[in-house]
């Protein structure tokens, strides 16, 4: 299993929203690359990058701070407003790793299998979720789709994995939905990236003893920045999971 740490982009700078509300940000830095910097030193191989303007406007509007972390050395696994082929192209020119395709991927199915037929494994859906629906437009709307017969879709489509994230959970430091990340894992093949409420170790360990099932990861950002889980910690007891 791999522990993503998480970097929000907002105006420039690395945020924290509770529950996606643009109106509940905590600043944790101005220069997102010295964060990324600092993951790496901690030992990470992966960093999970969201371009929170992007999201709410439906395009990127912080490709200069990703492209400046993706220099650090870090595989940069990115979403927030990619929602047509160009940007994503241009993200991926750029040094990102993996997109990951959400709102976008919601509206429109064929959208996500045009992308797989011509970026292949570098594309992946963040399913956003709250009591089984998915959310859409930066959280600021549930649609009719249920999660897992969503994602039955994308994994049909050929997508590289799932990007989980219980909505309800998230920024509210109160512990991952491990129950709705397991059961989603078993209705599919391919694997489940994990995030939303992660808040220590314990949540890391329970996600882990269920990694089988299909977990490749988990993503999380405020409680590593506010010091309730040491990433360092978090990666090694990680690498001891094996999803899939």
């Amino acid at each position: 299993m791999i522990v993503y740490p998480a970097i929000d982009i907002r105006g420039g700078r690395c945020v924290r929203l509770i529950q996606g509300k643009a109106d509940q940000e905590t600043v944790y830095a101005e220069d997102p690359s010295r964060v990324a910097e600092q993951f790496k030193l901690a030992g990470s191989s992966w960093v999970h990058v969201v371009d929170l303007d992007g999201a709410f406007e439906g395009k990127p509007k912080n490709l200069d701070s990703v492209k400046a972390i993706t220099t650090v050395g870090l595989k940069v696994q990115l979403g927030g407003g990619l929602r047509s082929k160009e940007s994503i192209e241009n993200a991926l020119a750029m040094g990102v790793s993996r997109v990951v395709i959400g709102t976008r991927a919601a509206e429109s199915e064929a959208f996500v299998s045009d992308l797989v037929a011509a970026f292949g494994d570098r594309i992946a859906v963040g399913i956003d979720a709250k009591d089984g629906k998915v959310a859409i437009d930066g959280w600021s709307k549930l649609s009719k789709h249920d999660v897992i017969d969503l994602a039955q879709h994308f994994e049909a489509d050929g997508v590289e994995a799932i990007i989980y994230t219980d909505i309800s959970r998230d920024g509210m430091m109160q512990g991952v939905n491990v129950e709705a990340t397991a059961r989603l894992a078993r209705a599919i093949k391919i694997p489940v990236i994990a995030t939303g409420g992660i808040t220590n170790i314990d949540d890391i360990k329970a996600l882990g003893a269920v990694a089988h099932e299909g977990i490749m990861g988990a993503i999380t950002g405020r409680a590593i920045y506010e010091g309730t889980l040491d990433f360092a910690e978090a990666e090694k007891l990680a690498e001891s999971f094996k999803a899939l």
